[in-house]
């Protein structure tokens, strides 16, 4: 099977799931869920919709991740409460977040720095860093849409952590700028004694933010140290190219008159539209 019947197999099995999960949820009439049924099933089209709209080449390897990742996020992490049942999964989905926002971010800026028509070429280092960069700002944004979500959706987005003791000038006697220390050994909320029944106190979504910013982190810096090497050794690494859309121009050359990078199989990418004429 070729790449391309692998793609659109892969995003007709998720459409199919997604499809009967959405069928499932509208007989409970779970209408909330439903929504994110038909959400997740236009997620789908993003890497073709953008191929489409930029006239770039999406690698499969990408594309595939960023449809299994709407399908994780969505129909197995919120409907199918995945979040709950395996503590590691938000985790896994931020950590992967981070490695193709770094992906992304570091393809907009080597498709830059590869062209004839800027005077300025930047260093492989550069180049990474502006990856990593790119990937931790979407990841605070997404964290400030969790916020949101929270705030005035009354969701549960920025998932709480129980807590044994606090820290904070807040509770210092001396009204002075050092944190006071407290262990929280005894806690009544509405009549009811939360150590005895959940351990702690909520810290409403706080170490739960840090943790996924960090994990963002870590996949920001993978793929940036890739993405590094793959600059620095250009054109004798593959496994990079999996992961860096490139632009559809002309026979063989890309929006700036450059040649196109080998597919991974070895085979120079195809032009798509016979009738495109490079700019002059």
């Amino acid at each position: 099977m070729s790449f391309p019947s692998r793609r659109l197999a892969f995003r007709i099995l998720l459409s199919f799931l997604i499809v009967t999960c959405g069928a499932r949820q509208f007989i409970n009439h779970n209408y909330e869920n439903v929504f994110l049924c038909v959400l997740s099933f236009l997620l789908l089209g993003i890497p073709a919709f953008f191929e489409r709209k930029l006239e770039i080449s999406i690698p499969n390897t990408l594309a595939i991740i960023i449809m299994l990742f709407v399908f994780c996020a969505e129909i197995l992490g919120e409907i199918n409460a995945f979040y709950l049942k395996f503590p590691l999964w938000d985790t896994l989905l931020h950590t992967t977040n981070g490695f193709l926002m770094a992906a992304i971010g570091f393809s907009l800026v080597d498709l830059f720095n590869r062209s004839d028509r800027f005077l300025v070429q930047l260093s492989p280092l550069f180049i990474a860093i502006m990856a990593f960069c790119f990937s931790m700002t979407i990841g605070v944004l997404w964290e400030f849409c969790e916020c949101a979500s929270d705030l005035f959706l009354h969701t549960d987005a920025q998932k709480d952590f129980f807590v044994t003791s606090i820290h904070s000038v807040a509770l210092n006697p001396d009204g002075v700028n050092v944190p006071a220390h407290v262990e929280i050994q005894s806690l009544l909320v509405n009549g009811e004694d939360w150590m005895e029944k959940y351990g702690g106190y909520l810290d409403i979504g706080l170490l739960d933010t840090m943790k996924d910013l960090f994990v963002n982190f870590i996949g920001a810096v993978v793929f940036s140290v890739i993405g590094y090497v793959y600059v620095k050794r250009r054109g004798q690494t593959t496994f990079a190219r999996r992961f860096i859309p490139t632009v559809f121009r002309g026979d063989h050359l890309d929006s700036f008159g450059n040649p196109l990078p080998e597919d991974p199989d070895g085979k120079m990418l195809q032009k798509r539209d016979a009738n495109f004429r490079p700019k002059k």
